[in-house]
């Protein structure tokens, strides 16, 4: 069997309120659209056919995903949108019609359909819902058999009593859903071709329809405003929130988490409130993480400490490390096992070997520091000449005063020590004491300044 999917990403959005096609408004930080996308690539889709209109040369800019575009240049309806895809199907596919603006529609559900698809048979995803107002209404005989979908618009009274409605996802053969589609016309209230007639002209045909239901309804919630993406966005952090405490990972509050990509905890970790999780992150286990921290794409191993307001990105900490109060690594801190970051420190493009502390108000950049290294506070790596970066070597068992200021390119042997307030300018020998210092200047009697008393006018 092959399977391509099509989506449905044409609409405007105009509740939206916004210049941005609507399927490009992002859940989790990524576009509504890709989430489908994704969910078709789980599913193993041979191909994935956007369908697009409005802000179409914005969705291909934007859209990072592996797909094959196709535009419907009117809006005519569902049925019509699917129409523009048919020429890019085989006859003998199985094709799965989703929707751009329907993020979180879980693959196995998706698969339950797409497994009943047979060249007599469609498959159909419904939900029952308590007020099924603006949603088409799932028509069965007195046996429970699907004789169709009427809309809203063109519902009797008696249909209107009808809970089960259509979510618009659906599975059928490719040269079922042509034949179908070339049969529909927009003799209807909207004036528009439905996607949903080809289920009325399939059971005349002597064609069968099988439905199935989601495990949750928000599965086949779409978006149509701002507050229907909140909803959403909360609903799927909820869902991450429920993950990550089910592999026994501890949330202080699963309310005030957001993870806005892959996110892989260990066990026994603890993350307090307010962390944001970005891109790939790899957490060990026993990592506790304070709040207000936010972590993009870093490997942070077991046993470390991260403390609150903490930020931390394309960096990899090792074992049992200290980070923050407030403390930064930039792209390219590594972090070997027992390193100490401490608070308003900022690591970049450095290596902190093991047991080294940096623990207050310093700046370390472009740099290799060695095995039980200890720099003082305020002690920086002046790396930028204004045009190029260099680097600072500093070997294992340096101690580096206060208020240091190491220029680039420059070298600090093994076991030497750097005296408090020295400006390092050139290489400093093993088990050397270095230093620099500006005389002392006294004045006797200095008058301290006095306030001036305001002349009163």
């Amino acid at each position: 069997m092959s399977l391509k999917v099509v989506i449905l990403a044409a609409g405007k959005g105009t509740r939206m309120k916004s210049a941005m096609p609507k399927v490009l408004h992002r859940v989790a930080h990524k576009p509504m659209v890709e989430h489908v996308i994704d969910a078709a690539a789980d599913l193993g889709a041979a191909a994935t056919v956007l369908v697009v209109g409005h802000g179409a040369d914005q969705v291909r800019e934007t859209v990072t995903r592996s797909v094959e575009y196709v535009e419907q240049t009117e809006q005519l309806g569902t049925g019509h949108a699917v129409q523009q895809a048919v020429p890019l199907l085989d006859a003998v596919d199985t094709v799965l019609i989703a929707y751009g603006d329907v993020p979180l529609t879980k693959p196995e559900t998706l698969q339950k359909l797409v497994g009943d698809v047979s060249d007599s048979n469609l498959a159909l995803l419904t939900v029952n819902m308590d007020d099924p107002t603006g949603y088409g209404r799932i028509v069965r005989d007195t046996s429970g058999n699907v004789l169709g979908i009427v809309e809203q618009k063109d519902a009797t009274g008696e249909q209107l009593n009808i809970q089960e409605v259509n979510t618009g996802i659906l599975a059928a053969k490719a040269s079922v859903l042509d034949e179908l589609l070339g049969r529909i016309d927009n003799n209807n209230a909207q004036g528009e071709y439905y996607l949903t007639d080809i289920f009325s002209l399939a059971v005349e045909q002597g064609m069968t329809v099988t439905t199935h239901q989601p495990d949750h309804v928000w599965e086949t919630a779409g978006v149509n405003s701002r507050l229907q993406l909140a909803e959403l966005e909360r609903i799927y952090q909820l869902n991450q929130a429920d993950d990550l405490m089910t592999a026994g990972v501890t949330l202080r509050d699963p309310q005030r988490i957001d993870v806005r990509g892959n996110l892989t905890v260990g066990q026994d970790s603890i993350i307090d409130i307010n962390c944001l999780f970005e891109g790939d992150v790899t957490i060990g286990e026993n990592v506790e993480i304070g709040p207000n921290c936010i972590i993009s794409n870093a490997t942070i191993a077991s046993g470390t400490v991260i403390k609150a307001n903490t930020v931390i990105e394309d960096s990899v900490v090792g074992k049992n490390c200290t980070l923050g109060p407030f403390a930064r690594l930039r792209p390219g801190a590594e972090l070997a096992e027992d390193a100490h970051i401490g608070n308003f420190v900022e690591i970049k493009k450095s290596v902190i070997n093991k047991g080294s502390k940096v623990n207050h108000l310093s700046y370390v950049g472009d740099s290799i520091v060695g095995e039980k290294v200890n720099i003082g506070a305020g002690t920086i790596t002046c790396n930028y000449d204004g045009a190029n970066k260099h680097q600072t070597v500093i070997e294992d068992g340096v101690f580096i005063g206060s208020c240091t200021q190491l220029v680039a390119p420059v070298t600090v042997r093994e076991n030497a020590v750097i005296g408090a307030g020295s400006t390092i300018t050139k290489e400093v020998a093993a088990n050397q004491l270095a230093f620099t210092r500006a005389p002392v200047k006294t004045v006797d009697n200095w008058p301290r300044p006095v306030k001036k008393t305001p002349v009163k006018k």
